[in-house]
């Protein structure tokens, strides 16, 4: 049966183009308008500019990305059963292949594209598992989603959302339950408060778990700066895993840093916490020679828009030119970015010209990205946002 023929009840969309990608993004501008209105993330059959059948997925009129696909397969059908075996997959990869449960009690659970459920994240911490929808069909499938993982994670509490803009771009109206209360998760032997339905992504930085742990390696006895601490992941394990002489945490939000004071407290760690705008207050301490034998410089994303990426690239240059000029000689600087619009080359050559300006230089040992249960799909990049490099500074 040619793929034009498969047998099917669902709305059609056509493609301008013949299919030549197998990223699961199609743009609004590679997409005929369809004949009759469909709903926002409604289940289409997606055939190309000759009628050739290309995959099945969800359709969305109001986004940019006006198309995702989630099968190429002509017979599985997007329901339950579909739920069922692509969550289970990513269960599996964490639990079974990973054994992160001999590790910690959080982590993530589904990546999106990394693990083919295009717009759809789900953490989980402890007993709450967090989902986060980025588009409107993962959000039509909700209650499915959660039944199944239900199943999964036996007496779990549920808690999702979808960002504002997410839900402007998307065209769908995603109203969160109250929040759950804040609970303790674990971490390589270290504790954390977690606030999920808090302003803090959906509750903790799951991503840089082996980072966290690769820097605490470095830290014994050793004088540490986290700048841009939030709440404290870097700054507490440097202290309890890895024996730092002394820490000192900055970040301008009082309520990250409040939840920081709260990790430190919950490991005995003893840590000075100071809520100050990062670039003023480096400019102060500079000039006074104060010197830090590991520098983290972990900020949060810079944009989200293509047309500011200029801007952001200044933010990364000034902060870093900034944060070496306080590493001490031979010191350690663990430099971060989570803005997926800028690319490891790009972030490496922003750090180079920061490193020029400051007058150091830069020996990098180790890139690294975000923890495995964070995977990404060869054939759509995106998914590989984080950028850590570990350098020693001259």
């Amino acid at each position: 049966m040619a793929k034009s023929e498969v047998p099917s009840d669902l709305p059609q969309v056509r493609l301008k183009i013949n299919r030549r990608s197998s990223h699961p993004w199609i743009f609004q501008k590679m997409v005929e308008k369809p004949s009759v209105r469909l709903h926002a993330g409604s289940v289409v059959d997606i055939l190309d500019r000759d009628g050739q059948w290309v995959g099945r997925g969800f359709y969305n009129g109001h986004s940019r990305i006006a198309l995702r696909l989630l099968t190429t397969n002509p017979d599985e059908r997007i329901d339950q059963d579909f739920f069922a075996r692509r969550l289970e997959r990513a269960i599996t990869l964490r639990r079974q292949w990973l054994g992160l449960d001999a590790v910690t009690d959080a982590y993530r659970l589904v990546h999106s594209e990394g693990d083919q459920l295009s717009g759809l994240v789900v953490d989980r911490f402890g007993a709450t598992l967090v989902l986060e929808f980025f588009a409107a069909g993962m959000f039509r499938f909700r209650s499915v989603i959660q039944e199944i993982l239900a199943g999964q994670f036996p007496q779990s509490a549920f808690y999702w959302f979808a960002e504002e803009h997410v839900q402007k771009q998307e065209s769908f109206d995603c109203r969160p339950p109250a929040p759950p209360p804040s609970a303790i998760i674990t971490e390589h032997g270290v504790r954390f408060r977690v606030a999920p339905g808090s302003k803090h992504k959906t509750g903790f930085f799951l991503d840089q778990r082996d980072n966290r742990k690769t820097l605490a390696g470095l830290c014994a006895g050793r004088k540490v700066l986290d700048l841009c601490c939030n709440t404290g992941g870097f700054a507490v394990y440097a202290k309890v895993l890895g024996g730092a002489e002394e820490v000192v945490a900055v970040d301008l939000d009082e309520a990250a840093l409040d939840l920081a004071k709260q990790n430190a407290n919950l490991n005995q760690a003893r840590i000075r916490f100071v809520q100050a705008d990062l670039f003023p207050w480096l400019r102060d301490i500079i000039p006074s020679g104060q010197r830090y034998d590991v520098v983290v410089l972990d900020p949060s994303k810079q944009t989200r828009d293509r047309e500011a990426v200029d801007f952001a690239l200044k933010r990364y240059l000034d902060m870093n030119r900034l944060a070496l000029q306080v590493v001490a000689p031979g010191g350690i600087f663990l430099t971060c970015s989570c803005t997926g619009l800028v690319s490891e080359e790009t972030f490496l050559e922003t750090l180079r010209r920061a490193a020029w300006q400051s007058g150091r230089t830069v020996q990098i040992f180790k890139i690294a990205g975000a923890a495995p249960d964070h995977p990404h799909l060869l054939h759509a990049p995106e998914g590989r946002y984080l950028k850590t490099v570990f350098c020693r500074v001259e």
